[in-house]
């Protein structure tokens, strides 16, 4: 099972799957690299997937250090462990964060960025969702009712087989006899309000930066994330930025819905 370790000590899960272009995709913020599972099919390329510190199985790590600059740099000790000069970024929500960090700070190591639902202004609405949940437990006791709980209450998904919710529920969390446990270090949740007691930066700059590489941004229609406008927006600083918005899905798409293979694989096709 392949790790590397980190400057400060860490065991960082990977896996590196498949030959050609190197993409490095990047979960999202409490999900590990089960979020790629039903797109890596549709994908033909080196897929390299990584677990941040904290989350999924690598090592869990002094809370303070669970912030996108650390895991931008991770990123790159992970390259530099399979000694790869650059590769592309898939990244789902913290994961597009991620890659506008390393486009800003190590642009020299990108081929490209797809973000998925996510860009440089984060919607308060799905901020505050994010915040009733992260860092706790589920209350729903098995991989089936936390299924049937989303079946139901995930409104702003439409048309998801209940096979879907399970392989879902299954991938982020543990059952024990005791419930389901979270797959990722609780204290997250110490990082993320620490950071939301600091002013909120200004994130257009990090966009900004990904100016020259290939680039594509996929949204769920209904996204209570990234809001129709800054989607706009983003789309006016790039406008050769491919787009794809897919309907019946919220933050965030799965990426194996129609709309987001076709935009990944005309994404592909520019770095070829």
């Amino acid at each position: 099972m392949p790790f590397f370790e980190t400057a400060d000590g860490l065991r960082l899960h990977f896996t590196d799957e498949g030959a050609g272009l190197p993409v490095i995709a990047l979960a999202g913020l409490t999900r590990n690299g089960a979020d790629f599972d039903h797109v890596a099919p549709h994908l033909p390329v080196r897929l390299i997937r990584l677990d941040y510190r904290g989350r999924g199985q690598s090592d869990w790590a002094d809370p303070a250090t669970y912030t996108v600059p650390q895991e931008a740099h991770d990123v790159l000790a992970l390259m530099d462990h399979l000694g790869l000069d650059k590769a592309a970024i898939l990244g789902t929500s913290r994961g597009g964060l991620i890659a506008m960090m390393l486009a800003a700070t190590a642009k020299h190591r990108l081929l490209g960025v797809a973000l998925n639902d996510i860009g440089p202004e984060i919607a308060p609405a799905g901020l505050g969702i994010i915040m009733t949940y992260i860092g706790r437990n589920p209350a729903q006791r098995t991989y089936e009712e936390a299924a049937a709980f989303r079946d139901r209450y995930w409104v702003q998904f439409q048309g998801v087989p209940m096979a879907r919710w399970l392989a879902e529920v299954t991938a982020h969390y543990v059952q024990t006899p005791d419930g389901l446990v979270i797959r990722y270090d609780p204290r997250l949740r110490d990082a993320v309000v620490a950071s939301g007691a600091q002013p909120t930066p200004d994130l257009w700059p990090l966009f900004d930066a990904l100016a020259g590489l290939p680039l594509v941004l996929i949204r769920g229609a209904n996204s209570d994330l990234l809001s129709a406008e800054t989607a706009n927006e983003m789309a006016r600083r790039r406008p050769d930025m491919i787009r794809a918005d897919v309907p019946g899905r919220g933050h965030v798409p799965f990426l194996d819905e129609s709309e987001a293979v076709a935009a990944l694989h005309a994404w592909l096709e520019k770095m070829q």
